[in-house]
């Protein structure tokens, strides 16, 4: 007579690599090596940085993530090394606390690497994609606004070729100064103002949307005097209206501005930004992966972002991580718009399976874990770590839960 237990064999046999995930799920693994890979695809600045990070198991299952640098990759990556995969929640704080300082900026975009490998790593070994470790898909699709849409002409059509080609809005910015390099503020919001009424008429036109990102351009007086002048052109939202060494200073920019405001692109984890989602002085939460730390602290920014009704408007930074963002954005419950960049027009011959954007949309990829895939003939090696290495005594509660050294 056959048990339960036989005829989910018998079923998982004619399948071999769902019953070896199946395997692999249910034994211990453990973390063997991490490497770190040069990506042909780059932008010289570091918080864009789109280079590859693998984590491999004595199970053979390898997670991929993207961002990080040699130096913070090699501390974070000495502290998994014989870890359990599995505890992502736990590594998280393994590796956030494990040294004498709080992590800066820097370190939180290598933790934020190696996060999304250890979430693409589970959803391989479950055999299911990471949206569904989620909690599953709460949308179709993610809307996308363009950031250097291709189109050449006048920004009034390019707007509405934006919104023809399936975006929901044109992202445009502050105008900048000529050659000589000098930006004279109170021209500029002139400037501005001007091109952005162009491109309001052109965006309707289609029925769609704008935004503009002010690249903490201004000085406070002139922040408040363009959002004024731009209040009747109703754009999404406006990003990053002053500097961002103080949040703080949006206690009185918001009382002085009507406009929606978006801010998070120069934060990190939900410390930096957990007062201005908290005191709703931002309409949007503009932190993204790796930089926040991952998936893991994402997540949990999300949740606090949908209890005090703020949207997520993430940043885009390079292609494995846009493609986790649907995985993050596809599971949330509150507004979200994700950012496509004219970046990748060129192609990304290290991805041959990357995301999936199509008609100016991101759409869920149904496969294992982020469902990316990596060539590894088209990029160079920069590091590998395969020994464990723990800096200070960590403390632990009576539970085995991580307190501090």
């Amino acid at each position: 007579m056959l048990t339960r237990r036989s005829l989910l064999q018998s079923a998982l046999l004619g399948t071999g690599t769902l019953l070896s995930r199946a395997n692999a799920a249910l034994k211990k693994m453990k973390i063997t090596k991490i490497t770190y890979w040069e990506s042909p695809v780059n932008r010289p600045i570091f918080n864009q940085n789109m280079d590859v990070v693998m984590i491999e198991t004595d199970a053979g299952i390898t997670g991929i993530g993207e961002g990080g640098s040699k130096q913070m990759i090699e501390q974070c990556a000495g502290l998994l090394i014989g870890e359990d995969p599995s505890r992502i929640q736990h590594l998280w704080q393994w590796m956030y606390r494990n040294y004498f300082y709080p992590p800066g900026r820097e370190k939180l975009h290598a933790i934020g690497a190696l996060d999304l490998a250890l979430w693409d790593l589970k959803g391989k070994a479950l055999d299911v994609p990471v949206y569904e470790l989620l909690g599953g898909l709460t949308r179709e699709y993610v809307e996308c606004y363009s950031t250097g849409f291709p189109h050449r002409g006048p920004i009034r059509e390019a707007g509405a070729a934006c919104i023809k080609a399936g975006y929901r809005a044109y992202r445009t910015g502050v105008t900048g100064p000529g050659d000589n390099g000098v930006f004279e503020s109170r021209k500029e919001v002139n400037r501005t103002y001007e091109h952005c009424k162009e491109l309001y008429e052109g965006v309707k036109s289609a029925d769609g949307e704008w935004a503009i990102d002010y690249h903490t351009r201004l000085d406070f007086a002139d922040a408040v005097r363009l959002s004024t002048l731009l209040e009747p052109l109703e754009p999404l939202f406006c990003e990053d209206l002053v500097r961002s060494e103080n949040p703080g200073v949006y206690r009185e920019l918001r009382k002085l501005v009507k406009v929606p405001i978006a801010v998070g692109e120069q934060f990190g984890d939900r410390w930096d930004i957990n007062e201005l989602i908290e005191g709703r002085l931002i309409d949007y939460n503009r932190i993204t992966l790796p930089n926040s730390g991952g998936i893991t602290e994402l997540v949990k920014q999300a949740a606090l972002c949908e209890t005090h009704y703020v949207g997520l408007v993430p940043h885009f930074t390079g292609p494995i991580a846009e493609t986790a963002l649907v995985h993050v954005c596809g599971s949330f419950g509150g507004p979200a718009i994700m950012e496509m960049s004219n970046l990748f027009a060129s192609g990304l011959p290290h991805l041959p399976r990357h995301f999936d954007h199509r008609n100016g949309k991101m759409w869920p990829v149904n496969r294992p874990g982020l469902g990316v895939e990596v060539d590894k003939s088209k990029m160079k090696l920069i590091t590998e770590v395969s020994k464990f290495n723990k800096p200070i005594p960590i403390y632990k509660r009576p539970d085995g839960s991580i307190t501090n050294w």
